[in-house]
C-alpha cells in the first residue's frame, strides 16, 4: 500500500492544493530546465537584522544571484526568542521580509519549526494568513518537497526531545496538535519512512531543526540518533541538514554515505563553544556566521558553505553513477 499524502504544486512562489488524502503534504517544485537544482540553506536567523542577520542576509543575496537559486531553505528557530505571538507579530516583518530583500532571494523559503518558534505561537508560523503577508513564507511541521531530481523530507524534530517536555526550565511550550507526543513522534517515523521508501528521487534529503551528529555546543541528539537515523540509513538519504547549534559544520557518517550538514549561523554564533573537535568523520566545523548552498545535478552534488563576508570556507562534492548511492 502506498504512502497517503497531500499534493501540492509551487510554480514558483504561489501554491495550489491539487491533492489531500493523508499526514505528510507534499509539494511539487520544479527545477530547471536543464534538470538541475540550486538552493540555500539557513538556520536560527530571526533576530531583526542584528548579530550580522542582515550581512549574511546580504551575501545570501549575491550567492543566490551567482547560482540562480531555486528555493531557499530555513532549518528552523525562525525567530528569536520565543517564536511570533501571534500571526500579527511585526517580528516577521522585521525579522523575514524586511531582511531578506535581494531579488535572488524572491524565491518560496521552505522552513521547519525550531525549538525556539515552539516557544511563542508555533501555529502562528503554520498560517496561511502570513503567506498573505509575504508569499515566500511555507512552514510546516513536516512536509515533502518534490524537486523532481531531489525529494526531501522536512521533519519536526522538537517533539522528539525529551527534556522540553520533562524539564523546559522557565519556558513555556507552545505544544498544540503535538500531544499525546508518543503518538506523534510514531506517526511521524512512519510518514518519513514510507515516503524516504517509496522515493525515487536522484538524491534524498532531509531537514530538520536539531542534528543528528554536531561537535557545536548541543552536540548529538540523542532521540534523533536513536529514532530517526536508522530510518535515514536504510532508505539511503544522502544528506541530513540541521540548524540548533549556531555554526557550519559537515561531518560524514563513518559507516555509511550519509552526509550531516549543520547551517544554524544565520544570526548569532557561538564562539569557541565546540567540542570534540578530534570526532571521526568531522570534515569542517567553523563557530562564525554564514550560510550554505547546494547544486546538485544527475551526477555530482556540490555543497559549500559561506562566512559572514561571502569567503567560501569549505567545499564538498559527491559523485552519483547510474543509480548507485555513493559519495567521495
Amino acid at each position: 500500500m502506498g504512502c497517503d499524502r497531500w499534493v501540492m504544486l509551487v510554480i514558483p512562489i504561489i501554491y495550489a492544493l491539487s491533492n489531500v488524502s493523508g499526514e505528510l503534504k507534499r509539494f511539487e517544485q520544479p527545477s530547471k530546465g536543464d534538470g538541475s537544482l540550486s538552493f540555500l540553506v539557513i538556520g536560527d536567523w530571526g533576530r531583526r537584522g542584528a548579530f550580522n542577520q542582515s550581512q549574511v542576509a546580504s551575501q545570501m543575496g549575491k550567492m543566490g544571484e551567482k547560482l540562480d537559486i531555486d528555493f531557499v531553505v530555513s532549518t528552523g528557530d525562525n525567530f528569536y526568542d520565543n517564536g511570533l505571538r501571534s500571526v500579527h507579530d511585526l517580528a516577521f516583518e522585521e525579522s523575514f521580509t524586511n531582511i531578506y530583500t535581494a531579488n535572488s532571494l524572491q524565491k518560496q523559503w521552505y522552513s521547519v519549526l525550531g525549538n525556539h518558534d515552539y516557544r511563542g505561537d508555533a501555529e502562528a508560523q503554520l498560517s496561511p494568513l502570513l503567506t498573505k503577508i509575504d508569499t515566500r513564507w511555507l512552514c510546516l511541521r513536516s512536509f515533502i518537497v518534490n524537486a523532481e531530481l531531489a525529494e526531501i523530507i522536512f521533519v519536526d524534530t522538537t517533539p522528539f526531545v525529551k527534556s522540553y517536555f520533562q524539564d523546559p526550565e522557565d519556558h513555556i511550550y507552545d505544544w498544540r496538535g503535538i500531544n499525546p507526543r508518543k503518538h506523534y513522534i510514531a506517526n511521524l517515523l512512519k510518514d518519513v519512512e514510507c515516503a524516504l521508501r517509496e522515493s525515487n528521487a536522484k538524491w534524498k534529503i532531509v531537514v530538520g531543526h536539531h542534528a543528528i551528529k554536531s561537535v557545536g555546543h548541543h552536540g548529538d541528539t540523542r532521540e534523533l540518533a536513536t529514532h530517526l537515523l536508522p530510518i535515514l540509513k536504510a532508505n539511503n538519504v544522502d544528506f541530513y541538514m540541521n540548524g540548533h547549534d549556531h555554526c557550519l559544520e559537515h561531518i560524514s557518517d563513518t559507516e555509511n554515505p550519509i552526509q550531516f550538514l549543520t547551517s544554524g549561523a544565520g544570526s548569532k554564533a557561538w564562539r569557541g563553544d565546540v567540542k570534540q573537535l578530534n570526532r571521526e568523520g568531522l570534515k569542517f566545523f567553523y563557530d562564525g556566521q554564514g550560510f550554505m548552498s547546494v547544486q546538485l545535478t544527475q551526477s555530482n552534488a556540490e555543497i559549500a558553505f559561506y562566512d559572514v563576508d561571502g569567503k567560501i570556507l569549505h567545499r564538498w562534492n559527491a559523485f552519483k553513477q547510474f543509480g548507485d548511492h555513493s559519495s567521495i
